[in-house]
């Protein structure tokens, strides 16, 4: 899952403390865990990378990744609408948090084919 949320002219982005794309700037998200629906699962994950709350709206787009050792990733990303209530904080899977303005985007070193998904889904 991951969480495509726009505020302001600038696209929420983590910078990724682990593998897969670790040291790349993706969309926070992550795994939905048992008795989760993919909506608790988005919530969740956005709060432990972020500290930010949101509301999950619409299915944006799904892609289909190769992982390590054979295992294929289906990613289902969802547009949120962020919460003002908390400060933006790099926490659990993330070194790093931001919001970017959509025009920069493209300079950041972003997890694999990020880019292309994102222009394709005219997020950017």
């Amino acid at each position: 899952m991951g969480a495509i949320a726009v505020r302001n002219g600038a696209l929420l982005l983590i910078r990724r403390a682990h593998a897969p794309s670790r040291g790349r700037w993706s969309l926070p998200g992550g795994r939905v865990e048992p008795g989760e629906t993919p909506q608790q699962a988005l919530v969740r994950e956005v709060a432990e990378e972020t500290g930010l709350t949101v509301e999950v709206g619409e299915l944006v787009g799904e892609v289909i990744r190769a992982g390590p050792n054979a295992v294929t990733y289906r990613i289902q990303d969802f547009r949120v609408v962020a919460g003002d209530d908390a400060q933006l904080v790099a926490g659990d899977d993330a070194m790093d948090a931001a919001w970017v303005p959509l025009d920069e985007v493209a300079r950041y070193r972003l997890s694999a084919r990020l880019l292309g998904t994102l222009r394709e889904w005219a997020v950017i």
